[in-house]
């Protein structure tokens, strides 16, 4: 656990020197200023107009945070032989793996923090503050870390271009598994229902965490959510992660 904890510390450290991860954010707190002004141009509804951007903005900028900073995590080893001198030394595979998993977790919590002091802080100024918005901005936080868990997976097998698009294709997908059920529904082969079904069992459902509208227009939110939300990230995340574990596992690095 302590070789774990100083690979996450190092690798903390390393993610917070990243121009990208400073860039997206700087673009984050822009957009939710600029809620402000259009809010302004538009014709009541300013305070759902203000609430939706900035949830979309820390949702947005958190997830692409995840993939192009998850992404480099392993693959910068890689490309700079440094993984080499790592798997030579008495750290295990998982330990390296796990460690820098857990050190883009901290960098994703602080990144979501400041975003989430300045979205209430726009809200305060303006009298809009939402205790729910804070639910939907921890669900939001649960969505990273699994994003961040296929990021990595993917990054300990192939390219750092193909598991970008590999991620973020994922995150599209994930956001569209409903829509397995509907055509599961008009479809009349046996053989393409089945599959349809199995689609929707194994592609992560990334919706389990999105509660932005509900939040925004003031729909209810069923009180399990959050919890079901956390089981679902536990398990799934898990399964990814001992996955990019055993592939790493296998990769020769002599």
């Amino acid at each position: 656990m302590s070789r774990i904890w100083a690979i996450a510390s190092n690798t903390f450290r390393e993610a917070i020197r990243d121009r990208i991860l400073y860039l997206l954010l700087v673009f984050a707190l822009l957009l939710m200023g600029f809620a402000q002004v259009l809010s302004l141009l538009t014709v009541g509804g300013e305070e759902k107009i203000i609430k939706d951007l900035g949830l979309a903005s820390i949702s947005l900028f958190g997830v692409l945070t995840s993939i192009f900073i998850g992404v480099a995590l392993v693959s910068k080893e890689i490309e700079r032989r440094t993984i080499y001198t790592i798997v030579s030394k008495p750290i295990h595979r998982y330990e390296f793996l796990l460690g820098k998993y857990f050190g883009l977790v901290l960098t994703l919590l602080v990144n979501t923090a400041v975003m989430t002091l300045w979205f209430y802080l726009i809200l305060l100024l303006k009298g809009f503050a939402d205790p729910r918005l804070l639910l939907a901005i921890a669900l939001i936080f649960l969505e990273l870390l699994l994003v961040t868990a296929f990021a990595i997976l993917f990054s300990s097998f192939s390219t750092p271009i193909l598991s970008t698009l590999f991620s973020l294709a994922l995150y599209l997908v994930g956001h569209l598994t409903w829509s397995l059920t509907l055509l599961q529904d008009r479809l009349k082969s046996p053989s393409a229902r089945a599959l349809c079904r199995f689609l929707y069992l194994v592609l992560p459902n990334l919706e389990i965490f999105n509660i932005k509208g509900e939040v925004v227009h003031g729909a209810p939110v069923p009180a399990t959510l959050s919890l079901w939300a956390l089981v679902y990230l536990l398990g799934y995340g898990g399964a990814v992660l001992a996955l990019a574990c055993l592939i790493l596992q296998q990769r020769d690095f002599t």
